[in-house]
């Protein structure tokens, strides 16, 4: 997601685009200088998302302008839509945006459960890569006593022949899958006992650069190593919405080896309980000249005894298929997606136990994402998100 916030200055990672800055590249932009709509909407008082009617498409240039004022228990003072700066007493505070202000004016264009929330502020200037309909919000928790009153004025302007956005499109097949490549794959992950784990429910083909953009993009973050590296990052970064989703991730083994990486993707309150995460391999062969990753996604949901040392152990969703079908929509969201179809195997698994006990069932087929490589640096909706 390409973004720039017009204020003064501001600063975006390590880029700090002035107000003149904005103004010069807009300019420059082959974008319809007219919106195809212009509407204005008030947030509500009594909900963190109000939902509004208004439709974006992928690509679309979406401005935003507020003002008004917010008041929230604790707060000295009334603010307006940029939020009050956060705090030390503010560090266990649970918002949407844990890196925004507390009461800030933020959005979310798509689904719910898939969208990434981002912060608008008094104004934003953003091209989406996905579509949906837009919600605007106030960055509190559920339980947090905000009265908000912002006035939202968007524009949204239609695509033009600057948008790098490209729609990922579902095909029935994709060079180089077919049964023959599945049979050089296990169908399952295992622990380093050798007993038989997850199934291998998802593969992606692409560089690792373009891999790691994908997730990143996304909302998807990488997780820490050991114990002791996931309580320090979450000590030190309690700002961050990674501090709460890298706790340790066992390690697996597909092709005689841990995972190359272990991403999770979860709303901070329920990770300690509930995420979405998978496992990544690079295989060792390729499609074409291109590289090959295999995975595992499954979604904790709680806790269980395991079977194999009667410890604590996550518990995972057994319908591993609904996992299989978020990470989808949350990686063919981001416009780094080119193509996509899910292939069944030959003697597809359908049924069977984790390593640690637990049961699962599945159609048994696989999805297959093939990654639209890029020179271009990781859209801006992977910043947004973070």
């Amino acid at each position: 997601m390409r973004f720039f916030k017009a204020s003064p200055a501001r600063c975006l990672g390590a880029t700090c685009l002035s107000f003149g800055l904005v103004a010069a590249l807009a300019a420059q932009s082959t974008t319809p200088s007219v919106p195809r709509i212009a509407r204005d909407f008030e947030t509500s008082h009594n909900d963190v998302w109000t939902v509004t009617d208004l439709e974006v498409q992928p690509g679309e240039r979406v401005v935003f302008a507020a003002k008004g004022s917010a008041t929230c228990d604790g707060a000295s003072n009334s603010f307006g839509p940029d939020g009050i700066p956060r705090g030390f007493r503010d560090l266990l505070r649970i918002l949407p945006m844990p890196q925004g202000g507390r009461g800030a004016l933020i959005g979310r264009i798509g689904e719910p459960d898939i969208a990434q929330p981002f912060i608008i502020g008094t104004a934003l200037d953003v091209r989406p890569p996905s579509g949906g309909v837009l919600s605007l919000g106030v960055n509190r928790g559920g339980s947090d006593v905000c009265a908000a009153s912002f006035s939202v004025h968007v524009e949204v302007f239609a695509a033009g022949a600057d948008s790098e956005v490209s729609v990922a499109k579902r095909v029935d097949t994709i060079a180089g899958i077919d049964q023959a490549l599945f049979r050089r794959i296990p169908r399952r992950i295992g622990d380093k006992q050798g007993n038989a784990g997850d199934m291998v429910n998802f593969m992606i083909l692409g560089s690792e650069d373009a891999m790691k953009k994908v997730y990143t993009a996304a909302g998807w973050v990488t997780v820490d190593a050991d114990v002791k590296g996931a309580l320090l990052s979450g000590f030190l970064s309690s700002l961050s919405k990674e501090s709460y989703l890298t706790l340790p991730m066992s390690q697996l083994y597909l092709f005689g080896r841990p995972q190359d990486f272990g991403w999770a993707h979860a709303e901070p309150i329920k990770v300690a309980a509930a995420r979405h995460h998978l496992r990544i391999w690079r295989a060792p062969f390729q499609v074409g000249d291109g590289t090959v990753w295999v995975g595992a996604a499954t979604h904790d949901i709680g806790f269980e005894r395991d079977k194999r040392n009667n410890g604590i152990t996550h518990k995972i969703d057994p319908n591993i298929d609904f996992e299989r079908e978020f990470l989808e929509a949350t990686l063919t969201s981001t416009g780094l997606v080119r193509e996509f179809t899910y292939f069944l195997p030959d003697h597809p698994l359908q049924e069977a136990r984790t390593a640690t006990g637990g049961s699962f069932h599945s159609d048994g087929r696989v999805l297959v994402l093939k990654l639209a490589e890029s020179s271009t640096s990781t859209p801006a909706a992977a910043t947004l998100a973070r």
